[in-house]
């Protein structure tokens, strides 16, 4: 009794708020008492999806006022304070059972269902200091993925000389991926190609101030990829690595870094693209697929975390088009992190060398090469081979020009990283390739690889 007199009361300071900031009614699924039913309605739209989901109340207001700022900050402190207690009231009256909870121990933070707003929203009362996690933006979304890095994001300062001449210095990020000091950085931050590492002195600053000599410890110029150590009495903080493989176009990320020498700045934008070939950028030999994203990555920012919302790295920062805005790009975490253990493992980076171009096919691609020649094999995935380089592994194999790799190493082909995942680090190693040719004749081929020089 005392918590419909309770409801009773809150439903009428509701009514009275959507009232006045004229919060539009909807059905509300799941409850047969008009009371409760109006009551979950204005609670859903008024406080949980504009107050505390982070969803503008102008999106779901239909007042006059909704540009005075003072009205805007009025309606929020009102409807959060309101919503407090209909928590209350609703835990009492048994209504919880209508949304569903985030978490079974606590009433702090659950889920709207999509029946009422028709979108799911995740509510927070400002207890879990606004976390990005849900499927719309809040205030703290980016402020929080960045201080979950920063901390472990460092700047780096190489002075470049000769014979103790001192000619310029050279200046990057990077992140510590290791307590005991190890840093992950660009290789062109720390080393010139064809020159070796910079032979000046290496300086390491953290977030905090704190300032480490560095010492270079392996670098790939090909991937761009360097492993610098730095020395401490304590742990280092670290980021936490995420992974590349998951990631689409249009999620938002976070780059950190020093760019123009102006530490711990931050920057955001999203993903325009996950598989941008170097081919396509003007960059040969690396055979990379990078990251390309809005966010602004200037010089400094190379060798710098490019963040997930959850703070989690999924790449690094590398480099942007001069003739363009907003076109950046950076190295998956994947592949990187694959180059740093191919350098811990063997000192250097192992690259397996087949000798042809690959060609992904979909079935648009296929569609269109059966009507170009009707004698095309009957697929539906696989790997085209436009072209093989004459004495490569693979034409000593007996691969052809035209043929359609559709198993490679005993496992169906869709994709090209398929089969440079397949290969890793093994030369010398015979692999089997079942290729179909025209009119559907399938051969099964042996191709021994060979490891890879840098003029490839």
């Amino acid at each position: 009794m005392a918590g419909k007199r309770y409801s009773s009361i809150i439903f009428r300071r509701i009514t009275a708020a959507s009232n006045l900031y004229r919060i539009r009614p909807v059905p509300f699924l799941g409850s047969n008492s008009k009371a409760d039913r109006g009551l979950c309605t204005r609670v859903a739209l008024g406080m949980f999806t504009g107050a505390a989901a982070g969803i503008y109340l102008e999106d779901l207001c239909d007042c006059k006022a909704k540009d005075e700022m003072s009205w805007y900050s009025r309606a929020v402190n009102d409807l959060t304070a309101i919503g407090m207690e209909i928590r209350k009231s609703m835990h009492v009256n048994g209504l919880l059972h209508n949304l569903t909870h985030a978490s079974s121990d606590s009433f702090n933070s659950f889920s709207i269902p999509k029946a009422i707003t028709g979108y799911p929203v995740s509510i927070d009362d400002g207890s879990s200091e606004g976390k990005s996690e849900g499927p719309c933006l809040n205030r703290y979304s980016i402020a929080n993925a960045a201080a979950r890095a920063a901390p472990a994001v460092v700047n780096i300062t190489a002075t470049i000389g000769i014979h103790s001449m001192l000619l310029g210095k050279s200046s990057g990020s990077g992140f510590v991926i290791h307590p005991d000091g190890t840093i992950l950085t660009n290789a062109h931050v720390v080393a010139d190609a064809g020159k070796g590492p910079h032979t000046g002195k290496l300086v390491v600053t953290m977030q905090d101030g704190r300032t480490f000599s560095g010492e270079v410890v392996n670098y790939d110029l090909l991937t761009d990829i360097a492993v610098v150590k730095v020395r401490s009495k304590i742990p280092l903080p670290t980021v936490k690595v995420g992974s590349s493989q998951m990631l689409r176009p249009g999620e938002w990320v976070v780059a950190l870094g020093s760019p123009l020498h102006l530490q711990n700045s931050v920057t955001v934008g999203i993903i325009s693209c996950v598989d941008r070939k170097s081919s396509e950028i003007g960059l040969h030999g690396a055979h990379t697929e990078y990251i390309q994203t809005d966010a602004a990555i200037n010089q400094g920012n190379s060798g710098g975390p490019l963040l997930n919302l959850d703070g989690e790295v999924i790449g690094i920062n590398t480099m942007k088009a001069i003739t363009a805005d907003g076109v950046s790009f950076a190295i998956p975490i994947d592949l990187a992190i694959k180059i740093v253990e191919q350098l811990k493992k063997h000192g250097r980076v192992v690259r397996p060398w087949l000798g042809m171009k690959m060609l992904e096919l979909t079935e648009p691609i296929i569609g269109q090469l059966k009507e170009r020649d009707p004698a095309f094999p009957d697929i539906n995935k696989g790997v085209l081979v436009p072209q093989v380089i004459p004495g490569s592994p693979a034409e000593r194999g007996g691969i052809r020009p035209g043929d359609v790799i559709v198993q490679f190493d005993g496992k169906p082909i869709s994709s090209v990283n398929q089969i440079v995942e397949a290969l890793g680090d093994k030369t010398g190693v015979g692999f089997e390739v079942v290729v179909k040719r025209a009119h559907n004749q399938q051969f099964t081929i042996i191709v021994v690889t060979e490891e890879a020089t840098p003029s490839f």
